[in-house]
């Protein structure tokens, strides 16, 4: 489940990232790829199977920033911005990813333009997805919370018929930073 573009393609052509010596990867469900914390050295595409960004609170609740499908690349905020990831990524499912050091990954950026404006469009979606969670999460009630993911969602989606909502009680819970009860509660009260 991707939150900031649900229609887009693939970020890097494969064959693109395998000539800048990137390599394809398996890994088994619930390896951690990255801690929070640590240096980012890699950039991550996933070519089969899903992966979860979260952080853990102090009580050891997660609070899950997205999820990513087959396509979907993650984790680059950090390798652009030089900084240690501010997030854990999980895999949820057995996978195969690409992974590409990160200094092969900036020469193919200043090979290619066009993957670089890509990236750029990508992270400016994710900002704008981040600071409405966050205002959400601050400030409104879980009826608000939901509905502002659901249109969130639905905006993404590129439908203006009815849309099925491709989330579980759980990763809604997980996306807003509530408890699945309070969810199931609100939802009923929608």
């Amino acid at each position: 489940m991707y939150f900031y573009d649900s229609n887009h393609k693939t970020m890097i052509p494969e064959d693109i990232i395998q000539s800048f010596d990137g390599s394809l990867k398996n890994y088994s469900k619930d390896r951690p790829l990255f801690h929070e914390g640590e240096l980012a050295d890699f950039y991550y595409q996933i070519k089969t199977g899903r992966v979860k960004m979260f952080n853990l609170t102090e009580d050891g609740k997660e609070f899950v920033q997205g999820f990513f499908k087959a396509g979907d690349s993650f984790g680059e905020p950090p390798l652009f911005g030089a900084f240690k990831y501010p997030a854990t990524a999980m895999v949820l499912e057995a996978s195969k990813i690409y992974v590409l050091p990160k200094a092969s990954f900036f020469k193919l950026l200043k090979k290619h333009p066009d993957i670089h404006l890509k990236f750029t469009k990508l992270i400016c979606k994710r900002m704008i997805y981040k600071a409405k969670i966050i205002r959400e999460v601050s400030i409104y009630p879980p009826e608000h919370r939901i509905l502002t993911l659901l249109h969130h969602l639905k905006g993404n989606s590129k439908t203006d018929s009815s849309f099925e909502v491709p989330l579980t009680r759980q990763q809604i819970s997980e996306l807003t930073g509530m408890r699945v009860e309070t969810v199931i509660r609100a939802i009923k009260k929608l």
